[in-house]
């Protein structure tokens, strides 16, 4: 007998094959493209794509901790960025829906700041806020980028969720005397909770790219974008895949985190979609 339960787990398995057989795709290419594509010159030992087990080996022998240091740094930068971003989008989504006549225009602001090319904002940034005060602190430029980054996504996610609000549940509030401030917080805000937890989601590895384009800027002296420049320039390009591979994993695993989030704050929606 097949029910719920039994067609969500086999959801649920069906989902951890994709991703097993994805990750396996990419590796498989990963090592065919550094066989096949790129391979040192003759006479010389630079390699530019290593293949994934040299880069693996590589973490292993530097240790976790020697990683750590300066990522440590940057995901500070992100996580700042991240709530700074989110915190002023979900705002301005808010005020949106207690004042509409300004929805246009902070629709618009949302889609210049996704327009703007972060590398020419982080020139003009890197001027304007600077970089890290002290050795081993984070970069103003790279907080700004990083919220920056996410700021588009999170007002659009936002309004999406609290335009999605059930019409019914709006009147009953306004009969029994509601405005515009009980119905937030009463009807849409719940309404939006997936929505906006999508957006999180999404969020989380466009923070973290803002925060190592924002280091590409300078003025900092240990984080990812300028330990990445660094090995760039010794033509280390086994340790730079290696710190490419472990920004993927640190977004990932934020990824991961608001997905999960997600489907222990909506479990309605998980179930709506298991059916």
């Amino acid at each position: 007998m097949t029910g719920p339960r039994s067609e969500l787990r086999t959801r649920g398995i069906h989902g951890r094959l994709a991703v097993l057989l994805g990750t396996a795709a990419l590796v498989i290419g990963w090592w065919l493209f550094s066989v096949l594509a790129f391979r040192p010159d003759p006479g010389t030992t630079y390699d530019p794509v290593p293949s994934p087990w040299a880069v693996v080996r590589q973490i292993a022998a530097d240790g976790f901790t020697a990683y750590w240091d300066f990522f440590s740094v940057t995901i500070h930068e992100a996580v700042v960025g991240f709530l700074w971003g989110n915190g002023l989008a979900l705002l301005l989504a808010a005020t949106v829906l207690l004042v509409p006549r300004i929805e246009r225009v902070v629709t618009q602001v949302a889609v210049v700041t996704y327009c703007l090319p972060l590398v020419a904002v982080g020139g003009i940034s890197i001027v304007a806020l600077g970089g890290a005060e002290s050795p081993g602190d984070p970069s103003k430029t790279a907080i700004f980028l990083a919220a920056l980054s996410v700021f588009f996504t999170t007002v659009v996610g936002a309004l999406l969720g609290f335009g999605a609000a059930d019409q019914a549940s709006l009147d009953v509030v306004r009969v029994f005397g509601g405005g515009r401030f009980r119905q937030l917080y009463k009807v849409r805000l719940i309404a939006a909770v997936p929505a906006i937890l999508n957006a999180l989601q999404i969020a989380v590895p466009a923070s973290l790219l803002g925060a190592v384009l924002g280091e590409y800027m300078g003025a900092t002296d240990r984080s990812v974008g300028i330990t990445l420049i660094r090995l760039q320039g010794q033509l280390d390009s086994v340790r730079v895949w290696a710190v490419f591979l472990l920004c993927a994993l640190v977004a990932l695993v934020g990824y991961a985190a608001f997905g999960l989030l997600a489907r222990l704050a909506t479990p309605w929606v998980a179930g709506r979609r298991s059916t």
